[in-house]
């Protein structure tokens, strides 16, 4: 674990918000793990990067942005608490959840079957489908901005920044570099949006959390982004055995390059996931927390460094970055890969045939495991059947025999 020195680090921010330990660092801000000293509660701490203080149509557009997100009420949505400026940093509060992202956990349990997918965008689609409802798109949905607490919770964080940063004409490089695998054909194309464009993100998230893979590869953001403007997202069985075509179809429809084909809204999305839920029967699922994620180092951090003056020289607090990620699962053949874990993706138990079901997840395709219960049910069925009317047939048998029997004797 590398240790380096952040000017930020035990600072107060507007006399209100102490900034603890860094989470992590994207093109546009650095995300804290902090304290609101006034009413005692942990928060979670965005701050923006320093060019953008000097630019007045930027900290306008973020000002409104923070307060039409702040008015969103929904489980799958991370609240926003408060905004400010605090010298040349712009800042959000926002409620701290404690976990981690769903790229962490993608990195270290690599691709999911199709219940714990649909657990992961059932909430997702909520908290979009409440924003959709209120006129605001989020414009930039991918892993990093899904959250994942200790609890199972899943949310959604980030709304409006990217609206903010684009009408203030700041680019960034590695803002590019982690959206260009989800964004729109109308996004790269004219960079309009709308719900539709939030749809085709959650088609392609939908894509890579059953195969592990975004749909589109290429050497540069650019290359990756404009492959989507001449080729349709193929379906997740092409790349991965086992995938029912429900999926398929969920995903196509989502991720159409006509924005006109999608679903309309997040909503539309969620009742079509909902139906499919029903129709494979897929099980309930409490999504995990990432293990090693760096929220829980940023708290491991934070509490085990010496205690401090409450205003120190900010040269003089040391903070400790995150350890890195482990790398992706290898896979050796990118048309099966196999659960590594039978506990990984374990449904939640409601009655006796789930411990069956996780049982048989080693060695399995994944997505396969709800459809090898079905078809070893309908096996069962169409056995007991055959033994029913061959009982039937041999007990009627009898009685023929028997009766002609008696009828010879007689």
């Amino acid at each position: 674990m590398s240790v380096t020195s952040d000017p930020l680090n035990g600072v107060l921010l507007e006399d209100r918000y102490r900034v603890d330990a860094k989470i992590a660092t994207g093109g546009m801000s650095t995300v804290y793990r902090g304290l609101d000293v006034r009413l005692d509660r942990p928060v979670a701490l965005k701050v923006m990067d320093a060019r953008y203080a000097g630019d007045s149509q930027f900290l306008t557009r973020f000002q409104r942005e923070a307060r039409a997100v702040a008015r969103l009420k929904d489980p799958g949505l991370v609240a926003v608490y408060d905004q400010g400026l605090d010298g040349s940093h712009p800042f959000l509060v926002m409620e701290l959840i404690e976990g981690g992202t769903l790229r962490e956990l993608l990195r270290e349990r690599g691709p999911m079957p199709p219940h714990a997918a649909a657990a992961v965008l059932r909430p997702l689609l909520g908290g979009l489908a409440t924003a959709h409802r209120a006129g605001l798109v989020h414009r930039d949905v991918k892993p990093e901005n899904v959250l994942i607490s200790d609890d199972g919770e899943v949310k959604l964080v980030d709304f409006g920044l990217v609206r903010a940063v684009a009408e203030a004409g700041i680019t960034s490089t590695s803002v590019i570099l982690g959206t260009a695998a989800y964004l729109s054909p109308e996004q790269v194309s004219t960079g309009a949006a709308d719900a539709r464009s939030d749809v085709y993100a959650v088609g392609v998230l939908a894509y890579e959390l059953i195969t592990g893979a975004t749909p589109f590869t290429g050497d540069n953001p650019l290359t990756v982004a404009y492959q989507r403007m001449d080729h349709d997202v193929p379906p997740p069985s092409a790349a991965i055995s086992g995938v029912p075509p429900q999926f398929d179809e969920f995903i196509a429809r989502a991720t159409a390059r006509d924005p006109e084909a999608r679903f309309a809204d997040a909503a539309e999305m969620a009742e079509d996931l909902d139906a499919i839920a029903v129709e494979l029967a897929l099980p309930k699922f409490r999504v995990p927390a990432p293990r090693n994620s760096a929220q829980h180092a940023a708290a491991t951090a934070f509490h085990s460094r010496p205690t401090v003056d409450f205003h120190p020289a900010p040269q003089q607090v040391p903070a400790q970055t995150a350890p890195p990620l482990p790398p992706p699962p290898a896979v050796k053949n990118p048309t099966r890969q196999l659960i590594r874990d039978p506990q990984d993706w374990r449904p939640i138990a409601e009655d006796d045939e789930t411990p069956e079901l996780a049982s048989q997840f080693a060695g399995i395709d994944i997505g396969e495991f709800i459809w090898e219960r079905q078809r070893a049910r309908r096996s069962l069925m169409f056995w007991t059947l055959i033994v029913l009317l061959l009982t039937g047939g041999m007990a009627a048998a009898g009685w023929a025999l028997g009766t002609n029997l008696q009828s010879l004797i007689g």
